[in-house]
């Protein structure tokens, strides 16, 4: 998960950002959370902003301004990726001390905000391989998650299905589907599968290659649209 910042002293200027960054973010399929702060001290006044992975930072905020608080967050140890918001390009050239990774000129253009967190997205490498991790008595499992075509469920045994082979655990469905990225949909009350490898949807069932799965009437809609999106991207 992507957790993002948005930093502003005005309301007015957050709104519209944060409405922006959800439709790329919902559109791309990435899962967020996205955190708001009205003022340079409420954003540092914690230890939550060193797990802000971006951060869109105004430069023009009263009391301590942008540039006062990016410093602020590097000394706390904050890794993130900075991302300035001013309405003065004069005072880009200021970023470059705190690692800045870009900034954002107001009034807003959405194409600019796409263009710039689509930047920062690929910064953070979110394409890395992701593990679902099987703790049992003698040993600890990790699966690819790239590799992992669907979750079948059957009473308390689940077994996640792989391009080569299979592993098979105690558990539950529902447990399991909220470990999972965004990429992986309930279809069925026994079945999670990989929207990676979804070829074709029928009206009651989903097709991964060679293999094929019932899909239930009440995930049906859920599936259309994120079966959708994905292939948008």
């Amino acid at each position: 998960m992507v957790k993002i910042g948005i930093c502003d002293d005005e309301p007015e200027m957050r709104k519209p950002l944060r409405q922006i960054l959800e439709q790329v973010l919902q559109l791309q399929g990435v899962e967020y959370l996205i955190s708001e702060s009205e003022s340079g001290e409420e954003l540092t006044a914690g230890i939550s902003c060193l797990d802000i992975d971006i951060l869109f930072l105004d430069i023009e905020m009263r009391s301590l301004d942008g540039i006062e608080t990016a410093k602020l967050l590097r000394r706390k140890g904050m890794k993130g990726i900075i991302i300035f918001v001013t309405a003065y390009p004069d005072f880009v050239f200021q970023g470059y001390e705190v690692h800045a990774f870009h900034y954002i000129l107001k009034p807003y253009r959405k194409e600019k905000i796409e263009e710039v967190l689509r930047q920062a997205l690929h910064e953070l490498d979110l394409s890395k391989e992701q593990y679902f991790v099987i703790e049992q008595k003698a040993r600890v499992i990790r699966i690819p998650l790239s590799q992992t075509i669907a979750f079948k469920s059957d009473r308390r045994k689940v077994e996640a299905l792989l391009e080569e082979d299979f592993v098979a655990f105690y558990g539950r469905i529902d447990e399991v589907c909220r470990e999972l990225p965004s990429c992986f949909i309930r279809i069925h009350n026994r079945y999670i599968v990989n929207l990676n490898y979804v070829t074709t949807l029928e009206r009651d069932r989903c097709i991964l290659g060679s293999r094929s799965f019932p899909v239930s009437r009440a995930f049906r809609q859920e599936l259309e649209t994120a079966f959708a999106r994905a292939m948008l991207k």
